[in-house]
């Protein structure tokens, strides 16, 4: 059990304990103390030094704003490597990018299936913020290693950090990972559920039905007779059923009404 909680500015009060509540209601069980990535800052900075001694590291003083607007006025999608042969702006605050390779990459989801792309539409990926922070990408990538994370399986959302979560475990080292993009629920207008004002949180005293919509959508729906069951009881009925397959090439579904 992982609390990603490094953006500490938008961390809520009472988050994490409502979250290991949910989940523990839920059926879920980790066999360890909780790990915090804010206790983790010292195994990001070696990271960093890792990176900067393999020449995969560089400032750039480019503001969100300036790669929005892009360099003729119109919005850009990767990031043109302003910064790599130094900074475009001097006497401000810079953050760190990880210098990707040219040319394409390709990879295998166990349920996207073949991923491919050019590093030219991604560019090179922030790894410490302006604002000093370390950035999701690479710590997620540290602590996975050191917790011995095998398999990632997430939202299809995140299907566009995974190369470069793959490409900066290559520069570090790590044993590779298999990757799992679920579909995300999405309204009619193509937003996410979970960005919706129809989002809300588990009833954790009813969590097994909470559960069985759950396995529904994943293409597993539970008999009547396990109406209203113990997530115990659901999980041990599921389990079994359960294949990647039933949701091959599936990136988004319908949210349920």
């Amino acid at each position: 059990m992982r609390i990603e909680d490094l953006d500490t500015a938008r961390v809520v009060p009472g988050a994490e304990a409502r979250i290991l509540a949910t989940l523990e209601a839920c059926g879920f069980e980790w066999d360890a103390t909780p790990v915090r990535q804010s206790t983790r800052l010292d195994a990001y900075r070696d990271a960093l030094v890792t990176l900067a001694a393999a020449d995969r590291l560089f400032e750039c003083s480019c503001t969100r704003k300036s790669l929005e607007d892009g360099a003729e006025g119109g919005p850009i999608t990767a990031y043109p490597g302003t910064c790599r042969a130094g900074p475009a702006r001097s006497g401000g605050p810079t953050a760190t990018r990880f210098r990707v390779d040219e040319g394409r990459y390709v990879f295998d989801d166990r349920i996207q299936g073949t991923v491919r792309g050019t590093w030219r539409a991604r560019g090179d990926v922030v790894v410490r913020r302006r604002d000093g922070l370390f950035a999701y990408q690479l710590a997620v990538v540290v602590d996975d290693a050191w917790q011995g994370v095998t398999d990632v399986v997430r939202g299809s959302d995140l299907l566009d950090s995974a190369p470069w979560q793959i490409t900066l475990g290559g520069a570090l080292g790590t044993a590779p990972v298999r990757y799992a993009h679920l579909p995300v629920l999405v309204e009619p207008d193509g937003r996410k559920l979970a960005k919706s004002r129809r989002a809300v949180a588990v009833d954790t005293a009813h969590a097994g039905r909470a559960l069985e919509t759950v396995l529904s959508l994943l293409r597993v729906p539970p008999p009547p007779e396990l109406a209203g069951a113990h997530p115990r009881e659901l999980w041990a009925w599921a389990v079994p059923k359960w294949s990647v397959e039933r949701l091959r090439g599936s990136r988004t579904l319908p949210a349920p009404e």
